[in-house]
């Protein structure tokens, strides 16, 4: 929506003007309200306080129901309600509650009339106020109105009642009520009174102001439909005088520009014209090296990623070498140190590799290799990590496993080659696996691990094969005829 500057200056500062003389009747209201609202709190806060020093706890504690109104202790603490409410015209109410864990019952209430809570009554009402009053001194925050007018209430703990006993008066406030509306009659007079002044001031100013611009706009159009020609004449007595001058010397220029224009305008014409040409022979220059530079950019990935892999992995299997086993563990060694989870290794080593070979030959024990990585990974878990070491022998990776599940892991691996016939190159075979286990020290040192998992691996080939050793002796023991042995 398009403003003319006269309204928009008229708009800001009436509103200019109406904030400030808002926030200075807002802030005289504030304080007169705040004011008076506090000092009736304070009143009931310390009259509560003053009348519950009188109670004794022992006599409420006997006054728990309906049938509890004939006792004395009830007659004698009612009455003295009764007598402080009578003493104060503007006291409505006075009771005593008391709270049972979550429920809160009336004990006093010196209403005589028959609606009057009698002991035992339960107050259903969530007034988090009151229910703060069990602890501490406590008043509305605001005036409240019902059937029979405006009241607001103050609330104190009994003493020594240790939080369970509560005092509560009712004040009238109707004659409250009536000086708030009045301060706020007052205060809204007041604030009509400086709209219309604001409406006043901000319309004399803006029409001061706009005056002069609405000549500068006019002589505008003038120079925008190819007048040059002409002066602007303002006497304000102010910038917009400057603001003339400035105006009637850039329509000066702006002839004198005017010539050159046309002039630059042909030369740059003709210069468009060659560079278009440039451009066109720089693009399709640029477009075959850019080509260029994303097919060498894609060869030297492959390259990378060959070379990545070449050097990580073993050519045969595909496993990880012992080069890049050696980073994977000293990685897990470190997040065994800090969390202080062990990891285990297992030494593993097909029984009778070489046999094999010299009988079926070397093609027939690559078949054998690889056959056993592949039930190796579908036995082991996903984060589990298998090397080639040298050979026939492998080192595997068991994260967070101790050294009893690392044992029932190896024998899970035996196992499974042990009780399968295995058809390889047109040979059937009977493939058996010795495997070393050994779990991380508390240091997670991965040289003593490596070398415990082999030297528990050497005592499983001299031992018979086709068993499983741990190399910590308390580790379960498993009998000697292809089972777990420890050293």
């Amino acid at each position: 929506m398009r403003l003319p500057i006269q309204r928009k200056l008229f708009y800001s500062h009436f509103v200019a003007v109406v904030l400030v003389s808002g926030s200075i009747g807002t802030l005289f209201y504030k304080s007169a309200t705040g004011s008076l609202f506090g000092s009736l709190q304070a009143r009931l806060k310390y009259s509560a306080a003053l009348l519950s020093r009188t109670l004794d706890v022992g006599a409420l504690a006997a006054i728990r129901s309906a049938e509890d109104v004939k006792l004395p202790a009830y007659r004698e603490n009612l009455q003295l309600l009764r007598d402080f409410q009578s003493s104060n015209p503007d006291i409505a109410f006075i009771y005593v509650m008391r709270r049972d864990d979550e429920r809160i019952a009336f004990v006093l209430d010196s209403d005589a009339s028959e609606r009057q809570a009698l002991p035992g009554q339960l107050y259903t009402d969530n007034v988090p106020l009151l229910e703060k009053g069990f602890v501490q001194l406590s008043a509305d925050e605001e005036i409240t109105r019902d059937e029979w007018g405006y009241f607001l209430s103050g609330y104190a703990p009994v003493k020594n009642g240790g939080g369970r006993y509560l005092l509560g008066i009712d004040m009238r406030a109707d004659e409250v009520h009536r000086k708030f509306q009045a301060i706020r009659i007052a205060g809204l007079v007041s604030f009509l009174l400086s709209i219309v002044l604001a409406y006043l001031f901000s319309r004399l100013l803006a029409a001061r102001i706009t005056k002069p611009i609405m000549v500068f706009v006019a002589r505008a159009r003038e120079i925008a439909e190819g007048r040059l020609e002409g002066q602007v004449e303002v006497r304000t007595g102010d910038e917009l005088d400057d603001l003339a001058g400035g105006f009637n010397t850039m329509s000066q220029r702006l002839a004198e520009s005017n010539m050159e224009t046309g002039h630059a305008m042909a030369a740059l014409e003709e210069a468009k014209d060659t560079l278009e040409v440039r451009v066109v022979e720089r693009t399709s220059r640029l477009a075959e090296l850019n080509d260029q530079l994303v097919q060498e950019i894609q060869e030297r990935k492959r390259a990378e990623q060959a070379l990545e892999k070449a050097a990580t992995t073993d050519y045969l299997t595909g496993l990880l070498n012992r080069r890049a086993m050696l980073a994977v563990l000293e990685q897990e060694a470190e997040r065994s140190r800090r969390s202080t989870q062990p990891f285990s290794l297992l030494m593993a080593d097909v029984d009778k590799f070489k046999v094999i070979n010299d009988s079926h030959g070397h093609q027939t024990g690559d078949e054998v290799l690889l056959l056993v990585c592949r039930t190796l990974r579908e036995t082991l878990r996903g984060q589990d990590a298998i090397a080639r070491w040298g050979g026939d022998e492998l080192l595997i990776l068991l994260p967070e496993t101790d050294l009893p599940g690392a044992v029932a892991v190896a024998e899970k691996i035996r196992q499974t080659l042990a009780g399968r016939e295995w058809l390889v190159e047109g040979h059937p075979l009977h493939l058996t696996m010795s495997l070393g286990v050994a779990a991380s020290s508390t240091e997670g040192l991965v040289e003593d691990t490596i070398s415990r998992a082999d030297l528990a691996l050497y005592r499983a080939k001299a031992g018979g094969r086709n068993c499983t050793v741990a190399a910590d002796p308390a580790a379960p023991h498993f009998p000697a005829t292809g089972g777990a042995r420890t050293r």
